[in-house]
């Protein structure tokens, strides 16, 4: 009997795993994005409004973030910082996974959209 409760338990557990990697995953219905420094917002842009270009952004440390918007999509797709995380998160999908540079303090995220 005791097998069979931690079975279940296990069952139950991938279950809300998938389900929530679901929800989080999901893409973002929003085209508003920001991008943010030190809880600074230094950009605000539409996506489907902006056309594409790339946007260099510094560091206090002397580092910097390239970031790129193309196609209505927007990536960090060079930087510094010593383990590349941001660039390989690839291009903002999801309004639950911001791409974040630790190093450099940077996040670029989905906003409200403006009425």
């Amino acid at each position: 009997m005791t097998n069979r409760k931690i079975m279940l338990a296990v069952a139950a557990i991938f279950l809300v795993s998938v389900c929530l990697s679901v929800f989080i995953l999901m893409p973002s219905e929003k085209q508003t994005v920001e991008i943010v420094q030190n809880g600074t917002v230094l950009y605000t842009f539409d996506l489907k409004k902006t056309k594409d270009r790339e946007i260099r952004i510094p560091s206090a440390d002397g580092g910097y973030n390239l970031i790129v918007i193309e196609n209505g999509e927007i990536c960090i797709s060079e930087a510094d910082c010593p383990d590349q995380t941001c660039v390989k998160m690839g291009v903002l999908k999801s309004d639950y996974l911001p791409i974040v540079c630790l190093p450099h303090r940077l996040t670029v995220r989905f906003a409200e959209d403006e009425s």
